[in-house]
């Protein structure tokens, strides 16, 4: 296992300035957001593929800093009412990259469909109730199954190997149950972008989710959560309000460590090892009380000493 920088965890930076920042870090792959919930910061992913010098110089910043790029991120909402086909387009322009630069690796998201032709935003249905609701669940599965078995074997065409969906929310994949239902639909090309914020406040155990499924893990995101148990008590984990006032909210995203001591992230990294987990531990950091740069140092400070404890 190695570390890796995530670039979207310093958007204030250049190209150039996040990748001198994975160096500092001693961090010697990188994972770069081609677009979708994205902003892209470091890559004009369009520009790349249709420029020789534009890909020529992207790949030499990385290849004159020792670097390797450990991902490509496109976690975008393919299926979308209104954005899924330009999401969709972006994630077979992604694989396209990947193929160029020969990244095996890309990370993503399932996307939602909404309820219908005429929905304006996706319907994301979590409960098992009202009956409509299932037979809508339904509906968005038999739409997602063509879909991913396409984009899947376009990968695979393209020597990506692994196609990582974060189990997020307000997306069809969002937990193990609905993970090993998209796998079953499309295959083993299909693993989890392992996350432990995001199961954090869903309540789930990410140690016991590796002990379970750690041949599906195909990549990983340092990132951590705090509950605060005074909103906790008063909004439950279901909580809609915005980020602007974190000591309000029930939870929010926190640098690794802040959250979670090394009592539970040493295991981490002893159960990734165990199954047998070789690939990158890419920092991101959404902390609204940690400076990114400040943020992403202080990641990486605590990681590295569970990580040489495990492997010297």
């Amino acid at each position: 296992m190695r570390l890796s920088l995530y670039t979207d965890s310093v958007p204030g930076l250049s190209l150039e300035g996040a990748l001198d920042l994975a160096v500092e870090i001693g961090a010697p792959a990188v994972e770069i957001a081609a677009g979708g919930q994205s902003s892209a910061p470091h890559l004009r992913i369009d520009e790349l593929l249709a420029d020789r010098e534009a890909f020529a110089r992207f790949r030499d910043a990385l290849e004159s800093r020792g670097l390797r790029m450990g991902a490509l991120n496109c976690s975008a909402w393919p299926m979308h009412p209104v954005h899924g086909k330009r999401h969709e387009e972006l994630i077979r322009k992604t694989i396209e990259l990947a193929r160029r630069l020969g990244v095996d690796t890309i990370v993503t998201m399932s996307g939602c469909p909404g309820d219908g032709p005429s929905a304006s935003t996706l319907n994301w249905v979590w409960f098992p109730w009202p009956e409509d609701a299932v037979a809508l669940l339904e509906r968005q599965w038999e739409q997602a199954g063509p879909l991913w078995r396409e984009l899947a074997g376009r990968a695979a065409d393209a020597g990506v190997t692994r196609i990582a969906f974060e189990l997020h929310p307000l997306h069809l994949v969002y937990n193990v149950p609905t993970l090993l239902r998209m796998r079953a639909e499309v295959g083993p090309i299909i693993g989890m972008n392992l996350d432990p914020s995001h199961l954090f406040w869903q309540r789930m155990d990410p140690l016991a989710i590796i002990r379970a499924h750690g041949d599906a893990v195909y990549h990983v995101h340092l990132k951590d959560t705090q509950l605060n148990p005074g909103p906790l008590a008063m909004a439950g984990l279901l909580d809609q309000r915005t980020g602007g006032d974190p000591g309000g909210r029930a939870w929010n995203f926190r640098t690794v460590g802040a959250g979670h001591g090394a009592e539970f992230w040493s295991p981490f990294v002893a159960e990734l090892t165990a199954a047998g987990y070789a690939g990158a531990l890419s920092i991101e950091n959404e902390d609204p009380y940690d400076p990114p740069v400040e943020g992403v140092r202080r990641a990486a400070a605590f990681m590295r000493p569970l990580l040489e404890a495990r492997h010297g």
